[in-house]
């Protein structure tokens, strides 16, 4: 059903990414949560886990680990989810989480209840139907329960920045989406400054109603070690150093740019290292995916690469580069951090909030400062060692334990309010 479609893509370019290092907030930031959780005993969440069930990348990642830390919190009877899930199965961003049956169920239901006649807000069917709950957080569901706080998370505002990187039927979801869920909110979670930032600026969103609460990154990053990633390398037969990306396969993430840039590498380069590409197909890729298939020497894509390998093939790499137009946070830099690669990624959006000094910047949009970056990293291994030393170290500032504490608070203070 298109109200569940998390597909991302398109072209347009506007200058609005063109802001070199994040600037100042002219928002007064919320009070900091304190260094320990105060949640108040017997705190009940109904989380809306609608993108668990279907293909999603950096969302379904959030909520799947979010959700996990949550319940190791709480409990899991106090952590529970529409629609009507209990366990989480292992994260797979190409499968759902509830199997064929469970999944067309689930998504009926959700086109039902978003699809009703009853007026925009709240809708009593769902009072009929959820359990009890102090707290609502909304991912899909347009009519939420009454009786529970409503909260959501804001990921990235790119269908009103960039909306040609997104269907026309995904952004018109997303606008629907805000109208009945963010403006209605007691509060909402931000993933990244810039993210909150963009909500104030672009939907006049109140910025004292937003917390910038980090995501985190998975355990298994921070913990690889050489031999899984030299298992990673035999298992994806990788018998050169090589460069990674990982990302699907969609305009925003800029891979023509990093195709040309590394075919202007000097030829040396080209043979000694290989650039490797892991992602699912996106929409609007044909031409990029054309290039993939029938790659130029030194280039190889992967496919999409299952979970419990990305932490061996990331820490396998000698390099990760990550050039996106976007980010709402940039789950891959991180990881790429946590497991000690050093990373050249973008200077917009939120990219160098989450890297700080650790990484090498550059205009996504110039293929030769990407070019210049890969060649000087490439033959440079005691800039690769400070950059992958200054990366663990900015990597810790990210963990799901953190990211779980602080939201149980943001929580807290919502019901005091």
């Amino acid at each position: 059903m298109g109200v569940l479609t998390c597909a991302n893509g398109g072209i347009k370019l506007t200058k609005y990414w063109y802001s070199m290092t994040p600037a100042p907030s002219p928002y007064p930031p919320p009070p900091n949560p304190p260094a320990r959780s105060v949640a108040r005993p017997g705190l009940r969440l109904f989380i809306d886990a609608v993108p668990l069930l279907v293909r999603s990348a950096g969302v379904k990642n959030y909520l799947f680990h979010w959700i996990a830390h949550l319940r190791n919190l709480l409990g899991g009877e106090q952590v529970r989810l529409f629609p009507f899930l209990s366990r989480l199965p292992d994260l797979d961003h190409e499968g759902s989480a509830a199997g064929r049956p469970g999944t067309l169920a689930r998504q009926a239901l959700l086109y039902a209840l978003n699809h009703s006649p009853a007026p925009a807000g709240p809708n009593p069917v769902m009072d009929l139907i959820s359990p009890p709950a102090d707290i609502f957080h909304a991912t899909k569901l347009l009519h939420p329960p009454r009786r529970p706080r409503l909260t959501a998370t804001l990921h990235d505002l790119t269908c009103w920045l960039l909306p040609a990187f997104h269907q026309p039927d995904n952004v018109a979801s997303e606008k629907r989406f805000a109208e009945s869920v963010w403006r209605r909110a007691a509060g909402l979670i931000a993933v990244s400054e810039r993210t909150r930032r963009d909500a104030v600026q672009t939907l006049g969103l109140d910025p004292q109603s937003i917390q910038v609460i980090h995501p985190g990154i998975a355990e298994p990053f921070f913990s690889v070690t050489a031999e899984t990633g030299a298992a990673a390398r035999r298992k994806y037969d990788l018998t050169r150093p090589y460069t990674l990306c990982v990302g699907t396969i969609e305009p925003r993430k800029n891979l023509d740019r990093l195709l040309d840039a590394w075919q202007a590498l000097p030829l040396s380069l080209q043979e000694e290292f290989e650039l490797v590409l892991a992602g699912p197909v996106g929409w609007h890729s044909a031409e990029t995916l054309a290039r993939l298939q029938s790659p130029a020497a030194g280039v190889r894509y992967l496919g999409y690469v299952p979970e419990p390998d990305l932490p061996g093939l990331t820490a396998g790499a000698a390099l990760f580069a990550y050039p996106s137009l976007y980010e709402g946070f940039g789950f891959p830099v991180a990881q790429a951090m946590a497991a000690g690669v050093p990373v050249i990624t973008s200077n917009v959006s939120s990219l160098p909030e989450v890297t700080g000094p650790a990484a090498a910047l550059v205009d996504p949009q110039s293929v030769s400062e990407l070019r210049d970056a890969l060649g000087r990293l490439l033959t440079s291994p005691a800039t690769c060692a400070q950059l992958a030393a200054a990366g663990r170290i900015r990597a810790q500032r990210f963990t799901w334990d953190n990211c779980a504490r602080q939201s149980l608070d943001f929580f807290t203070q919502i019901l005091g309010r």
